[in-house]
């Protein structure tokens, strides 16, 4: 669907594209909209390879996902609401954009100049808490012979350990593993069953880093250990640090970070080859994980995050 969007949207800049709503790049579906964009480098020259991440505003949920194209183009049909627009590329500083899609329309392409990474100052050494309200905790997988399954996580605790050299800096995560939704009932129920997640007797996923890797920029590996199903698994967070500021509900102190990584499911024990077996129509082998995160500094003034 991007690749064919997106040969469409070029055709109708250089005049030869089929006819299309007003200020639509393409045919739209009944009801929805769409955004694009074209992202440029630091010498304004288009930037293949780039991430964009679509995310809705309610519910912190990945809406659309993709790289752009070797012309720096990316385009993502969406259902009208809100959105926040993250875009990242190698050594470059991320961009983040809000955007509102209202049906039958698609917005004229945004240009998106990621500049050179900077140096960005460390968070300062001491306790920080994941902020709930501004943290989410996202994965997608792909159902078996269907389309991808987007879900999250609600419930979780967290913080990290920042210590004077960062690289000896902890991360812990607990999440409520029954916490688990993907907007459907019946399905939400199943995966937190004993064919799944089994969230009776294995109730939380935990997460407990073992060393902070700098990989340049504002990129970090994050090692650690991933405990869940009653399994332990290594794992490594591909982390993009954004940055601390002064703001939030009370102007405290927080710092922001992206961080993703692809697990494997039968590393932890779920018998995926078991339910086709038995008819039951299971995701692909691998999830996608992804950590979007603000943490507030722990002071004793620091106020408790909202619920």
């Amino acid at each position: 669907m991007n690749r064919m969007a997106l040969g469409l949207l070029r055709r109708r800049r250089s005049g030869s594209g089929r006819k299309a709503a007003p200020g639509a790049p393409l045919p739209l579906p009944a009801g929805a909209g769409a955004y694009s964009c074209e992202v440029v480098d630091p010498m304004g020259q288009p930037l293949g390879g780039a991430e964009v991440t679509v995310t809705a505003s309610d519910s912190h949920r990945v809406a659309a996902q993709g790289t752009t194209d070797p012309y720096g183009l990316f385009m993502a049909v969406l259902p009208p609401g809100s959105y926040s627009v993250m875009v990242t590329g190698e050594g470059l500083t991320p961009a983040r954009s809000d955007v509102d899609i209202t049906a039958d329309t698609a917005l004229p392409p945004a240009r998106v100049a990621l500049l050179p990474a900077r140096q960005l100052e460390l968070p300062s050494p001491g306790t920080w808490l994941f902020d709930p309200p501004h943290t989410a905790i996202r994965f997608i997988a792909k159902h078996v012979g269907m389309a991808h399954v987007h879900g999250r996580f609600t419930r979780f605790t967290g913080g990290i350990r920042v210590a004077p050299d960062m690289r000896d800096s902890k991360v812990s995560v607990r999440i409520d593993a029954a916490s688990i939704t993907t907007g459907n009932r019946t399905r939400d129920n199943h995966l937190r069953s004993a064919d799944f997640l089994d969230v009776e007797h294995y109730p939380y996923i935990d997460f407990v880093s073992t060393r902070f890797v700098y990989q340049g920029g504002s990129k970090w590996t994050l090692h650690g250990t991933l405990t869940m199903h009653g399994t332990s698994r290594s794992v490594g967070l591909d982390t993009t640090y954004l940055g601390t500021v002064n703001g939030g509900y009370e102007q405290e102190l927080r710092c922001a970070a992206l961080a993703k990584t692809e697990l494997h499911r039968e590393d932890f024990t779920l018998n995926w080859r078991s339910m086709l077996a038995r008819g039951i129509a299971v995701v692909g082998p691998t999830v996608q994980l992804e950590l979007d995160v603000q943490a507030m500094y722990r002071t004793a003034e620091t106020p408790t995050p909202p619920e």
